[in-house]
């Protein structure tokens, strides 16, 4: 292998020696433990404090990562998901609920240079390849993008990385904590080596090769952003394997994805989401059923839906919620319960939306599951993060003000010639 050695490799993704890196540089994590057994994970998780998230060590794509909310959903995992023995042991992690940020930067050991930095929708718990990414970041502080430099510098350094790393942040209250290292290239590569014309992969290289940033004209630090919004969504195969649930989680389910770049930030998003495949719908009926735990904040979604004059319907306890909101909204059965059962209506076209958050605890042959398939197998549109729905609202919003959208070849954005990756 060229660049970085095993060895560094392993301090990333070994757990207890990734703490020493930490402890090294003094860069703050969401507290965990590293468990080999039940009692261990359990007594883990009571003193982390529920909800947490439970994974095995050195996994690809999020395998077997789950957020769980109480002990028997925990011992549920433990039993089902891992064979965990000291030599496979599983890591119990406190789930922090604030933004996702990522980096993909190029280290030559001592300089690290950060072509982009990439602000996530969709909060902590949806795996990062299924989050909306963008770049650059619209939300973060000065303070926040600052200490996300440092610390990708800091992590660089210490890992002895030569060549590419990725990193995924949490942004909590103003405060960034680490959630891992992967001292490698990422999904996020190409996308950022086409927005920022910085040619990563062929830089990577050279400096695994034994040449310095330095010598290849690049200084340490972040490359300073393009003038333009570019996002990044995900594809999904759902049509294809009838078995999965579309529900989004710490497990990667997209099989690709698309990019939308453009001068406003609500176009570029549009693009991308239209390129992706979802097609969202400018007028017709909502449909809302969502878990206990996200109905306050899906109250104010409704109404924002309703100020649109779309019409709501919605499961009797997410009604009640938004009948608080003294909005109208339809009551309908749920699954096999009566006529008006949301399956057939699906099939019927009558509703053109859903908006469905999981219900902790629930598996794939309950209603949740049947509805989200049903929106698969009769395209239509099932947002299964609020974040998500939240901004497919952004957009329905611009585009009513301003149905304008046009398009123009990648280089007239970024200016390179042909061979941008």
């Amino acid at each position: 292998m060229f660049g970085t050695s095993v060895n560094d490799i392993d301090r990333a993704e070994d757990r207890e020696r990734f703490d020493e890196v930490l402890t090294q540089t003094q860069i703050p994590r969401p507290e965990s433990c590293s468990v080999t057994n039940l009692e261990d994970a359990i007594a883990g998780a009571e003193r982390i404090g529920y909800p947490v998230m439970v994974r095995p060590s050195y996994v690809l794509g999020g395998r077997a990562m789950e957020i769980v909310y109480n002990v028997d959903e925990l011992k549920d995992y433990m039993r089902r998901a891992v064979k965990v023995t000291p030599d496979h042991p599983v890591l119990v992690d406190r789930y922090m609920e604030g933004t996702e940020v990522e980096v993909d930067g190029i280290s030559d050991g001592i300089d690290v240079v950060i072509p982009g930095i990439m602000e996530h929708v969709e909060r902590a718990g949806v795996h990062s390849g299924d989050s909306i990414a963008v770049y650059p970041p619209q939300t973060l502080s000065a303070k926040v993008l600052y200490t996300i430099i440092d610390y990708t510098k800091r992590l660089a350094v210490a890992l002895h990385v030569k060549g590419l790393l990725n990193i995924q942040f949490v942004v909590k209250n103003d405060e960034v904590y680490i959630i891992e290292v992967n001292p490698r290239s990422s999904r996020t590569v190409p996308f950022l080596s086409k927005v920022t014309d910085v040619k990563m992969v062929n830089l990577a290289t050279r400096i695994a090769m034994g040449h310095t940033l330095k010598e290849l004209g690049y200084k340490s630090g972040l490359v300073p952003p393009k003038p333009y919004v570019a996002v990044k969504a995900p594809v999904f195969s759902f049509a294809k394997m009838t078995d999965v649930d579309i529900a989004l989680g710490p497990e990667m389910k997209s099989t690709g994805e698309v990019m939308g770049i453009d001068y406003h930030y609500a176009r570029a998003l549009y693009k991308a989401i239209t390129g992706s495949g979802i097609h969202v719908p400018t007028h017709g009926r909502v449909l809302f059923t969502v878990a206990d735990k996200d109905k306050d904040e899906m109250k104010q979604l409704a109404k924002a839906f309703a100020d649109l004059d779309f019409q709501l319907c919605a499961t009797e306890g997410t009604a009640r919620a938004i009948q608080s909101m003294g909005i109208d909204v339809e009551i309908v059965g749920k699954v096999h319960e009566r006529s008006t059962d949301i399956i057939e209506q699906i099939k019927n076209g009558k509703i053109n939306l859903v908006i469905n958050t999981l219900t902790q605890g629930q598996h794939s042959m309950r209603d949740g599951f049947h509805i989200r398939r049903a929106t698969v197998e009769h395209g239509v549109a099932c947002l299964t993060s609020l974040d998500t729905a939240w901004e497919v609202l952004r957009v329905l919003s611009f585009m009513r003000d301003r149905r304008l959208v046009y398009s123009l070849a990648l280089q007239d954005y970024v200016g390179g010639g042909d061979d941008l990756a």
